[in-house]
């Protein structure tokens, strides 16, 4: 379960480290409103503190791991499952926030990109920082079997409003999107730990998508 109160030490140490001002909270306070809006399932405080805790893990592949720790709060700040935008709109919601906490520009700029990478989870070779916040987003997809079944139930929810029909052609699309992918990971860790696991995973809710099962029950 989260931990709001961890979250703000977190926040405060990764602003800091990335050159911010002295008083945090509020922008926080700010963030873990918004992750707690009642529109989400999946994309929630609980998701957050995973990418946080897989950050940590590839943190010494990172060039920048303050600026991805960064990103990872913002890549899903502004968050409607409805529309199309939501990356870019968290990535302006990070230049106007970040600029106001006094992270210098060309911080802010890199942690914007960094969000702005969420929409495609493919970096480009060479960029360390890119390929960290991405493995660590797409980690869920190599959770246990009763992780990846409570992840699916999620997705569901947050697209409860989407028949299901629509939902099993929008969500295959997404997984062989994905499974199109060379690498789904791009760390030596998330290579090793989470590739084959998550192929799997993906591959079989694909095919129970294709019969029209129910991958979350």
């Amino acid at each position: 379960m989260a931990d709001p109160d961890a979250l703000r030490a977190r926040w405060s140490r990764a602003l800091e480290g990335a050159g911010g001002g002295p008083d945090p909270a509020p922008y926080a306070d700010d963030l873990l409103a918004r992750w707690q809006e009642p529109q989400r399932h999946y994309h929630t405080l609980t998701h957050l503190t995973a990418v946080l805790d897989h950050i940590d893990t590839l943190a010494g592949h990172a060039a920048d791991p303050d600026a991805v720790r960064l990103a990872a709060w913002f890549h899903d700040a502004v968050y409607r499952p409805d529309r199309s935008e939501n990356e870019e709109r968290s990535a302006r919601l990070a230049e106007r926030a970040l600029a106001e906490a006094g992270v210098p520009a060309e911080r802010t700029a890199e942690v914007a990109r960094l969000v702005r990478l969420t929409v495609t989870h493919d970096p480009a070779a060479g960029d360390p920082d890119g390929e960290v916040l991405c493995d660590a987003d797409l980690a869920v997809l190599a959770a246990p079997p009763s992780g990846y079944a409570a992840y699916t139930a999620a997705v569901r929810q947050e697209y409860a409003f989407v028949p299901d029909a629509a939902f099993r052609a929008g969500r295959s699309a997404v997984l062989r999107q994905l499974l199109a992918l060379p690498r789904l990971f791009r760390t030596p860790y998330g290579r090793r730990e989470w590739e084959a696991t998550a192929r799997h995973n993906l591959r079989s809710e694909l095919e129970m998508l294709s019969t029209g099962t129910d991958p979350a029950s």
